[in-house]
């Protein structure tokens, strides 16, 4: 583990934010500035929609953001109505069914996947008194948002438990498209796993979709086939924690609690969670607060969380855990201090620097300890 009095002088070092040293704010939902003046107030009650990548299911990314769907419905049933559209791909396609959603009487449309980005954009330019948001993607526009959340604390509060549950110093990480986001996840549970146990190797085998059951097992076998004991996962199904339960080796579950699908060798998952966000930004469009930003949910404001954690990690790691989570929410800690090496040995954070998050959001390299390329 690290040196806890050495960290405590780069914390100081950071709190008091010396020149090229970026400063730990407060975390939760917090928003860059915006680029666009508040709309007039929405009159209610009026539609709402949603664009999933994939099936809802019964876990995952897409499962997760309809739970934030149900909830803003519970939460806001007499101002607004909502409806969405599974299982639409990335492309052209997505680009029809925002422009059908937009027709069809959405004043409100939010896309959840990161390669809605382009259509989302294009869309909006055709009508500008509507308010779109894109989950995860970088563009914005006078009529256009985009939110995202820093999943990598909670992975690097699952890699704490990694570390220590792994025996073969081996771990599998399943993982569906090399972008910032997925990146940032990998490299902060290697580094919290390495923290534990310093001869891990995170072995990713990437499965180039979102959702694909067959590539996940496929994936899985791979991974096992490669002395790994322990499997996590960024896809968009149960399948990966499935086939680890039937193998008899651990797993960390993503986006929703997985605990049901494993229930002898789940050990924890990194749960997210929209229906606070999906509300206030409803509520904003109802008051006339509503501006395009890049807002960030965090552990701080319990968007991200960790779940369902097995009484077979000893309370010692538990306790780290709950510990670290306290230290990420208050600013006090950051998985992306330097110094970070990558897995080619290149100085990418270099002394007692963290990552900003435009920093974060152009990540393109693996740390040190993943066996793997981008």
């Amino acid at each position: 583990m690290r040196n806890d009095r050495l960290h405590g002088a780069r914390r100081r070092l950071l709190i008091a934010g010396p020149a090229g040293v970026a400063t730990l704010a407060a975390a939760g939902w917090s928003l860059r500035p915006a680029v666009a003046a508040p709309r007039q107030p929405f009159e209610s009650p009026f539609d709402v929609g949603f664009v999933y990548v994939s099936p809802v299911g019964s876990g995952g990314w897409t499962y997760q953001h309809n739970l934030g769907r149900l909830a803003l419905q519970k939460a806001m049933a007499d101002d607004v109505r909502t409806r969405y559209v599974e299982q639409v791909p990335e492309g052209p396609d997505s680009e029809r069914v925002i422009r059908e959603l937009a027709s069809d009487g959405c004043k409100l449309i939010f896309a959840t996947s990161f390669g809605y980005m382009d259509s989302v954009i294009r869309v909006a330019r055709s009508f500008p008194d509507l308010a779109f948001e894109h989950a995860s993607g970088y563009k914005m526009a006078d009529n256009v948002s985009v939110y995202n959340a820093r999943f990598f604390e909670g992975r690097y509060l699952s890699g704490l438990v990694a570390g220590q549950m792994c025996r073969s110093h081996v771990i599998g990480y399943i993982a569906a498209m090399p972008i910032p986001e997925v990146l940032q996840g990998i490299n902060a549970f290697t580094i919290g796993a390495r923290s534990i146990d310093p001869r891990i190797q995170v072995r990713v085998v990437w499965t180039n979709s979102w959702y694909d059951p067959g590539r996940e097992r496929d994936a899985v076998q791979a991974v096992i086939a490669q002395k790994a004991d322990l499997v996590t996962h960024h896809t968009d199904s149960p399948t990966v924690i499935q086939a680890v339960e039937e193998k008899g080796i651990y797993s960390i579950g993503y986006h929703s609690d997985m605990s049901r699908f494993a229930p002898k060798r789940h050990l924890v998952s990194v749960t997210h969670h929209w229906g606070n966000y999906y509300v206030s930004r409803v509520k904003a469009l109802l008051d006339g607060t509503w501006t395009v930003g890049s807002r960030m949910g965090s552990v701080a404001d319990e968007s991200i969380r960790l779940e369902s954690m097995s009484a077979q990690v000893p309370q010692q790691i538990q306790q780290l855990v709950a510990r670290r989570t306290r230290e990420i929410a208050q600013a006090k800690r950051h998985p992306f201090l330097g110094p970070v090496v990558d897995n080619q040995g290149r100085t990418r954070i270099a002394g007692d620097a963290v990552l900003d998050d435009d920093q974060l959001g152009k990540m393109d390299w693996l740390v040190e300890g993943v066996i793997g390329s981008v």
